[in-house]
């Protein structure tokens, strides 16, 4: 089959499904002798719909091996799973999707023909209700409160409610894909399927040149006297003349009209349609890339410098400091996969300490107070007097750990190698505030990374710790978080 018969028979399906027809959609989708990776998600939504959950699960199969980079192709099998009560194959799903959305807080298919949005934190709720399917209550609710990190809109209360019902041990509700949203064909293929009779009508044309005698097989010339017409400019001037744009995310074609591009390219948008594709030129090419993939890019740094204005000092951060975390992380690995990177070679115990910001340690079993408050110290820079380490975020008599501290009723507190302990640094000026640290924001600064401190230019911060030479940890407007260090300037002590 033609690629036009697929295109052809893969938008009359997705027009049944939109009129409600969805036997006849279904019919024509399983009548495409080559279904792509959409195409059989669609086959298997249309089988979840007739509760078809075998059928459904091969679709969801195809589709994957199709696309394996397909995130809401492993969240649809995973519900399909859910619902056959193989909760564990469900919870490997969740999990892949949520591997594929590679740290982002939810991934926008509209681009791609789907009006769907999947967010994290709502892989994050179905993984945390299979773990409680399973009766892993406590592994449920440490998805729960990553998912309740990672929320970004009013409407997904849910998790909220989730929560709650699992602190009482009891389930909820399965956050589910509208099945009849189907991925649709690209419009501008679709709008070539139709037929075009590019040489018309016969037309009869008279000379209104008075005395023309012409005659031959040569047609009618423009007779005017004006200078000749300009040669036509060539396509490359024109579009370097129009918008310039930076390419933000990996775009990997799927036909011959679409053009590769990757991060960092700098290609010009020759015309933008309202369906959100780009017809841009990229290194004498022109193709079609995704609008919101790309952003316009303002070629004036030179300007900026000659009129004494401060310029960003790169348009990438500098290398990501690697933070060895619980609650966020910088790379797409779970929290359990981090701490086994911490893990030595031997058996030593992984102490996770939270302070201002969290990090952990290793010592070996049965350590000393001695030697946990040395390692400790050296993470924090400061001396072993200003450290009070505590078993609980609220410092009491019980909690508190010390020198007269007995180190084996702490380590019996010890699970599976790691323990967790809270760290204040005590004042040490003698009853006079400790001094804070303040910068001022010389530029904005956005990252859709979640331990990431979001600024405007102008705003203040301020430091909780130097993680290296290129990166801080600070708190601007109620968040808190990292950022580069090129982007902020010390206040004196005398302006603060």
């Amino acid at each position: 089959m033609s690629f036009l018969d697929t295109l052809r028979q893969w938008d009359e399906a997705v027009t049944c499904v939109d009129r409600g027809d969805l036997s006849e959609g279904l019919r024509i989708f399983l009548s495409i002798q080559e279904p792509n990776s959409k195409i059989y998600f669609n086959i298997g939504c249309q089988h979840l719909l007739n509760q078809e959950l075998d059928a459904a699960e091969k679709a969801f199969d195809c589709s994957i091996r199709k696309d394996e980079h397909l995130a809401v192709a492993f969240f649809q099998r995973g519900i399909a799973f859910y619902r056959k009560e193989r909760y564990e194959e469900s919870l490997g799903d969740f999990k892949h999707a949520f591997k594929t959305l590679r740290g982002n807080q939810l991934i926008d298919y509209k681009a791609l023909g789907l009006r769907y949005k999947l967010y994290a934190c709502e892989v994050l709720h179905n993984m945390a209700l299979c773990e409680a399917q399973l009766g892993n209550w406590e592994k449920a609710q440490e998805n729960l409160v990553k998912a309740l990190n990672l929320k970004t809109e009013a409407k997904l209360n849910v998790i909220d409610r989730a929560l709650q019902s699992t602190l009482k041990q009891k389930l909820f509700k399965l956050v589910e894909f509208p099945s009849k949203v189907p991925f649709k064909p690209n419009k501008h293929y679709v709008a070539e399927l139709e037929k075009k009779d590019y040489l018309g009508k016969a037309k009869v044309i008279a000379s209104v040149v008075p005395q023309d005698q012409f005659s031959g097989f040569n047609p009618l010339q423009p007779q005017v006297e004006d200078n000749p017409v300009r040669p036509k400019e060539p396509e490359v001037l024109r579009a370097l003349q129009g918008e310039s744009h930076t390419v933000l995310f990996e775009f990997i074609p799927e036909t011959s009209d679409e053009l590769a591009v990757v991060p960092g390219n700098i290609v010009f948008v020759v015309q933008k349609g309202a369906d959100n594709w780009a017809s841009v030129i990229f290194n004498e090419r022109r193709g079609l890339v995704p609008y919101n993939y790309l952003e316009r890019l303002e070629i004036s740094l030179a300007s900026a410098q000659n009129e004494g204005i401060s310029v960003p000092p790169t348009r990438e951060p500098p290398t990501r400091p690697e933070r060895k975390q619980g609650g966020t992380r910088s790379d797409n690995k779970s929290e359990d996969a981090q701490m086994k990177d911490l893990l030595p070679a031997d058996d030593s115990y992984i102490v996770k300490v939270r302070s201002p910001f969290t990090f952990a340690v290793s010592v070996p079993p049965g350590s000393p107070y001695a030697a946990l408050i040395e390692k400790i110290s050296k993470k924090l820079h400061l001396p072993y007097n200003a450290i009070t380490l505590s078993l609980t975020a609220e410092v009491t008599e019980e909690s508190v750990i010390d020198a007269n501290t007995e180190m084996e009723s702490v380590w019996s507190g010890v699970k599976g190698g790691r323990i967790t302990m809270w760290c204040q640094a005590k004042d040490q000026t003698d009853g006079e505030p400790e001094t804070e640290i303040h910068f001022v924001a010389l530029h904005s600064y956005e990252s859709v990374n979640p331990e990431d401190l979001n600024f405007h230019e102008g705003d203040q911060i301020t430091l909780l710790s130097r993680v290296n030479q290129d990166w801080f940890e600070g708190q601007c407007n109620g968040n808190t978080g990292i950022f580069p260090a090129a982007f902020v300037e010390e206040v004196p002590l005398s302006v603060k």
